[in-house]
């Protein structure tokens, strides 16, 4: 019988070692014992949970704030999420928390997480609200995560959504926007100095000859 280690079971499950003890003090994946009382898992047993898809996919905690200056809506968002958790009798697998707008796509732990989507290691996705996943496209996303066995759970704590965050979006997209139209207004301008694009008739010199 094949002994493997936590450390490699960890990597092979794509969890951490904390995770797994985790998973051993309340039964999911119960560790061996060697005879100097160190833990240890079997080829059997690996195969076992990775077949068994409703236990082995991670229950995950997604929080997002804008600004460093909100960490403590961050904190607030993940006490929200795992209180709600265990009152339901479930333990979060992993916290993930990203500081960012919600408009941007370019956020380390989000893009992990659908990563992990994608590869159907995730079963259940908290959020405390939709704006802390995606700002416009949630249903998209949604749908995404379900087609891979995920199922995004919205809590709908509106104090993790301050207001401010939206007004800030919404500044962002006017400001994308305008600087998009000047620089429209700015290349019409040149099209329109450029003699050679706007066609101009010949001279009576050139027509002559």
């Amino acid at each position: 019988m094949a002994m493997i280690k936590p450390n490699d079971m960890a990597k092979r499950l794509g969890v951490t070692v904390r995770t797994l003890q985790e998973w051993d003090r309340r039964g999911k994946l119960p560790a061996h014992r060697s005879p100097t009382n160190r833990r240890y898992y079997t080829e059997e047993q690996y195969q076992a949970y990775i077949n068994d898809e409703p236990t082995a996919k991670k229950i995950v905690a997604y929080a997002r704030v804008s600004t460093n200056g909100q960490k403590a809506d961050l904190k607030n968002q993940i006490m929200f999420i795992q209180t709600y958790a265990n009152a339901k009798g479930l333990i979060l697998d992993e916290v993930m928390t990203d500081i960012g707008s919600g408009l941007n796509y370019d956020r380390n732990k989000w893009n992990k997480l659908l990563e992990e989507v994608l590869k159907n290691k995730v079963g259940t996705i908290f959020i405390t609200y939709k704006d802390r996943f995606i700002r416009f496209g949630y249903d998209w996303f949604e749908h995404l995560c379900s087609a891979h066995g995920a199922k995004i759970i919205v809590l709908n704590n509106q104090a993790t959504s301050p207001d401010r965050e939206l007004v800030a979006d919404t500044i962002d997209i006017v400001d994308d926007f305008t600087d998009r139209l000047s620089g429209l207004h700015k290349y019409s301008q040149m099209l329109k100095k450029d003699a050679d694009l706007l066609g101009d008739e010949p001279d009576d010199a050139d027509t002559k000859s």
